[in-house]
């Protein structure tokens, strides 16, 4: 992989994992919004949806280190 590639990949997955922990918040905020209106299966939905956001971002996190320790 080119250097400047690597150096863009870096960026990229800083960004990703930045982004996907503000969705993961959006989404335990309306999960705990949809279960207080009586809509338990749409927040269990839209909680689980934010445990895979937190495995995705471990993913890129796990990635991302080992893009930075194979300099």
């Amino acid at each position: 992989m080119a250097a400047d590639d690597k150096a863009k990949l870096k960026i990229l997955l800083e960004h990703w994992i930045v982004h996907n922990k503000e969705h993961g918040e959006e989404f335990r905020e309306w999960a705990d919004k949809m279960r207080s209106l009586g809509e338990s299966g749409v927040g269990e939905k839209m909680l689980a949806a934010a445990q895979e956001m937190d495995r995705a971002s471990e993913m890129l996190s796990r990635a991302l280190g080992e893009l930075e320790g194979s300099h």
